[in-house]
């Protein structure tokens, strides 16, 4: 019930080598690049990385922090695949886990309800079953008798998220037109470290915006990070756009070379 609120490197410092870290967001659209940049400025490293993913999982990969990923894909949105993540899966630098976007849905929603599995028809019939061998089925125990893919819970032990407001208790507000799954890799989580445009006092979450935008309870979180700008250059809205000409220059510049300027900003990077 107290004051939760850090910097993100504080948030990063409770982080080990070695954790499933969820990242929340999708493709390049709000993602919490604040605690990304944080996270590559840390020696944290060895990770399973679990992400509807964007640069948050290139930059990761490019830096060589990723041991495996689950994801259902990797993506600038504007640029359909991620390079950095192209050149670390070329080169073999990660183990991948790559399945269908509803399976990854419910992987969360398993996790999230304590469930070791949930069953889902996405999946069947596809090859999603030949690349991930270790995955199997259940029948149905009523009459139906049908068969069903056993999703099996994508439990955290960390989750990073951006959300527009959030209060100094942990509770978050999305003011955008998606939720993503935000709330959901903070409940599959032991740890929650979500940060936000703009901390409010609580009242103001809902003196202009409905209670259905408080999308994130206190109850998950753990750390709250108060970051301007935290998303860029991946979009926030409605607070602003993605940044398209920062996202080229990072989509075209070495590893080596944006990394070095990345980690020398503290707010947000190629503005």
């Amino acid at each position: 019930m107290g004051d939760k609120t850090m910097t993100a490197d504080e948030a990063v410092a409770r982080l080990r080598s070695g954790m499933t870290l969820g990242i929340g967001g999708w493709g390049s659209r709000r993602k919490p690049m604040a605690l990304i940049r944080a996270l590559l400025r840390s020696d944290v490293r060895n990770l399973t990385v679990v992400s509807y993913g964007g640069p948050d999982v290139g930059m990761l990969a490019a830096a060589g922090r990723i041991r495996k990923l689950v994801a259902a894909f990797v993506t600038l949105d504007s640029i359909p695949l991620e390079p950095h993540y192209r050149a670390a899966r070329e080169h073999g630098a990660i183990d991948l886990m790559e399945i269908d976007e509803a399976m990854f849905l419910w992987g969360l929603r398993a996790a999230a309800n304590r469930l070791p599995f949930l069953p889902v028809r996405a999946g069947l019939g596809s090859d999603v079953m030949r690349v991930n061998p270790g995955l199997r089925t259940v029948t149905s125990p009523y009459d139906d008798g049908e068969t069903f893919v056993a999703m099996p819970a994508l439990r955290l032990d960390a989750a990073l998220v951006h959300v527009n407001r959030a209060d100094r208790l942990g509770n978050g507000q999305y003011l955008g037109p998606d939720p993503y799954f935000d709330d959901l890799f903070c409940e599959a989580a032991d740890e929650a470290y979500m940060s936000c445009e703009r901390i409010v006092d609580t009242a103001e979450l809902t003196k202009e915006a409905a209670p259905q935008t408080l999308l994130i309870g206190r109850h998950t979180v753990t750390g709250v990070v108060e970051a301007p700008g935290g998303a860029h250059f991946t979009s926030c809205a409605p607070d602003y756009g993605r940044d398209e000409a920062a996202q080229r220059q990072y989509a075209t510049t070495p590893w080596p070379e944006y990394a070095e300027r990345l980690l020398d900003s503290p707010a947000r990077e190629g503005s």
